[in-house]
């Protein structure tokens, strides 16, 4: 099961934030090139995907900000989570299983955290809500980017000097 720990992680926050997800992706290819996904356009489209991550964090606090469970948001949601998955499943772990790992997390992330938000979202205590649930998308956004740093480094042939 520790194979699929970042495809249910990378699942999760896409339930949480969508383009998080996304921003975390493109900073994980730079770091170590996994299943379809290819090191990313350089340094502007890793801040281009970051910059978006962060305008739906502002934009999740909108009195007009849609529910995350409306059927084209909360697709987009399991796509990301599945196909975020499928790419970071372990060396050894079969990529369906991390798809089906990212599936479920996208859904646990997407229930959860509107769980979490309770329903008055426009209300004060809704915006202090929303700004947690940056707060733990930005934490375990951190937390998958560092990690797939550290499993690159672990895995990188080591040269010895003669």
């Amino acid at each position: 099961m520790r194979q699929y720990g970042a495809s249910f992680g990378i699942g999760f926050l896409a339930g949480l934030r969508s383009l998080s997800a996304c921003a975390a992706l493109a900073w994980i290819a730079t770091h170590e090139p996994r299943r379809g996904l290819g090191r990313p356009a350089g340094a502007a489209a890793r801040g281009l995907a970051t910059t978006a991550a962060l305008a739906e964090m502002a934009g999740d606090k909108m009195p007009f900000a849609p529910d995350r469970r409306i059927p084209p948001s909360f697709a987009l949601r399991l796509a990301l989570g599945a196909v975020g998955g499928w790419m970071l499943a372990g060396r050894r772990a079969s990529p369906e299983i991390g798809a089906l790992a990212g599936l479920a997390g996208a859904v646990s992330g997407t229930l959860l955290g509107r769980a979490a938000r309770g329903p008055g979202a426009p209300a004060p205590s809704g915006f202090a809500r929303g700004l947690a649930e940056d707060a733990v998308a930005a934490g375990l956004a951190v937390v998958l980017v560092t990690s797939a740093h550290a499993r690159q480094r672990r895995s990188a042939p080591r040269h010895r000097m003669s």
